[in-house]
């Protein structure tokens, strides 16, 4: 066992602590009859111990999104996680913090590493933990999985399967390559000469798992046995991932494709590949729908923090990028807290009619303050709410409140104005508004507000501040190239980015929200290759991609292989246009 399983038993959550029951209705029940419940497994073990159970569970050929609805809900109640590093990386977002993990390690004494992981695990059952055995594609397809799942069967441990996605369904799926008709399956590690010569005596496609060092020499053993020379293949690495690549060559040719690509030799040990040998692969070049994404592999700095990106990072990553959070500024609350203490006072006692959110931030800020005075949503009764967009208006949701005003139009100060209402002493019995913002807001809706006859609370809620620098690696990619595009939401993000890590390198592509924006950027030396259509994260979002899907478009046309923006380095940094 590895030292990381072995410190995984340092620390042990009681599987009676309290918590949500899933549909299942066992969690935080012990004992064989609750464990039988939920696996399916009765008759086992001892009546009235406390004895966990194990799942078996498919994490699917590598895309976190491939998870099925029911291992999701297994990883949320696992008070243990067992599986390769890799596997662990696809599962862990779905478990609850701090729960255990352990990888099978090297072998004790005569144990095999899978050995050595059951015997861990089933002790943890034993204890009366709920245990996640997560195996990369589907554990029914996994001999040492079969392996382990008998171990608990024959010790009386409750287990269940959960079935994933298997590699060798899901990679072509992802490259490209529909599987249909007569269709056969070949482990290379296992094959024999036998399966190799019936495999090449055949006409059904084949899906070979593989490695990439080895794959030449599978195609010289179908040749060998039948199979005509020219015969299409495409072989697939990291399939399902943003580092998926695929390779398109004939049995003949795969070699001299491999060398003329340089994949091959590589510096690591051997790269698990998935080949598909036959005539579906010639369909590649119209139905290659994952590797044509328009930002595909890319890696996207987003100077925000993962809580303000997460719809942001979503949106890129259904481009197919890799976007990395990194924080440029700190929001710490005010100097002087006696301002916003009487404002939400005031908000309590009718002193405002109207309270306006600017940012997600100004709700956090708001919605601290009233648990500290031990309110709650409803202090909101007879006031109206505004919200400068859907982030912050989802975010008062999320409190319990209702926006009665947000932009149609521009999600900004200025869209905000546009659709206030002026002040109308007949209608509206205050003419006061509650402002909540930063230390560092501009003027613009204050002076709105006060052209349409409101009087303005103009009150600082929170102050920001310049983040900490991140950490060195970050930092070096910033600096070397690492990423392939950043994204800047303000001038204030600029500034702080290269203050905290450094100017992004000239192959980087800067995509910026708006013209203050980018000229900020060009006051820093920076060339703006995009600029957002509107001023909302998501439009610079859209934008980025369109570029990544021009940018595809003249490379194909050219008949230049296509490439991001990181794999290019240019000897000179291009200069800021002026």
């Amino acid at each position: 066992m590895s030292p990381t399983a072995a410190a995984a038993t340092n620390t042990t959550v009681d599987a009676t602590a309290a918590g949500p029951e899933g549909p299942a209705g066992t969690a935080g029940r012990t004992g064989t009859a609750a464990a039988a419940a939920h696996t399916g497994t009765a008759g086992t073990g001892t009546p009235g111990s406390a004895l966990g159970h194990v799942t078996f569970l498919g994490a699917g050929p590598g895309d976190p999104g491939l998870l099925t609805l029911r291992a999701v809900e297994a990883l949320a109640h696992a008070d243990v996680l067992v599986g390769d590093q890799h596997v662990l990386d696809v599962v862990r977002t779905h478990a609850r913090p701090g729960v255990d993990t352990a990888q099978p390690g090297d072998a004790e004494g005569e144990l095999s590493p899978s050995a050595a992981a059951a015997k861990f695990f089933m002790a943890a059952a034993r204890s009366g933990k709920r245990v996640v055995r997560a195996i990369a594609g589907d554990p029914g397809l996994d001999s040492a999985a079969a392996a382990e799942m008998l171990a608990c069967a024959r010790a009386g441990i409750p287990f269940e399967v959960v079935p994933g996605v298997a590699a060798a369904v899901g990679v072509p799926a992802y490259a490209g390559v529909p599987l249909s008709g007569d269709v056969r399956f070949v482990e290379a590690a296992t094959a024999s000469g036998r399966c190799w010569s019936e495999a090449g005596a055949s006409d059904a496609t084949l899906v070979v798992s593989t490695t990439l060092q080895t794959v030449a020499a599978n195609a010289a053993e179908l040749v060998s046995g039948g199979r005509r020379p020219d015969t299409p293949l495409t072989v697939t690495v990291a399939g399902t991932t943003t580092r998926q690549r695929t390779w398109t060559a004939t049995l003949s040719t795969i070699a001299a494709e491999l060398k003329a690509t340089k994949a091959l030799p590589t510096p690591e040990g051997p790269i698990a590949a998935i080949a598909v040998v036959g005539e579906p692969t010639t369909q590649r070049e119209l139905l290659s729908w994952f590797e044509t994404k328009p930002l595909f592999g890319w890696k996207v700095l987003v100077p925000r923090t993962k809580e303000q990106a997460a719809s942001l990072s979503d949106q890129l990553r259904s481009y197919g990028a890799v976007p990395h959070e990194v924080p440029t500024i700190a929001v710490e609350p005010p100097r002087t807290p006696q301002q916003m203490e009487r404002a939400v006072k005031g908000l309590v006692t009718g002193r405002y009619e109207w309270i306006a959110f600017t940012s997600v931030n100004a709700v956090k800020a708001v919605r601290e303050k009233f648990e500290e005075y031990g309110l709650d949503a409803r202090a909101f009764a007879g006031i109206k709410v505004a919200a400068v967009g859907e982030q912050t208006a989802a975010a008062l949701v999320e409190f319990g409140v209702k926006p009665d005003l947000v932009p149609s139009g521009e999600q900004s100060a200025a869209g905000l104005l546009e659709d206030w209402p002026p002040y109308d002493p007949v209608f509206d019995p205050i003419d006061r508004v509650f402002l909540p913002r930063a230390d560092i807001a501009t003027e613009t809706l204050v002076a709105g507000l006060v052209e349409l006859g409101w009087e303005v609370d103009d009150v600082t809620a929170y102050r920001t501040v310049r983040a900490s620098p991140p950490p060195a690696e970050t930092r070096e990619a910033i600096k070397g190239g690492g990423f392939d595009a950043v994204l800047f939401t303000s001038s204030s993000t600029v500034r702080n980015l290269v203050g905290i890590a450094g100017k992004p390198h000239n192959v980087t592509v800067i995509a910026c929200i708006g013209p203050a924006t980018a000229k900020t950027a060009e006051e820093h030396g920076l060339r703006v290759d995009v600029m957002a259509p509107e001023p909302s994260v998501h439009a610079l979002a859209q934008a980025l991609a369109d570029f990544g899907v021009r940018r595809r478009e003249a490379a194909v046309a050219a008949g230049d292989p296509v490439t991001r923006p990181s794999e290019r380095r240019p000897g000179s940094r291009r200069r800021a246009r002026v």
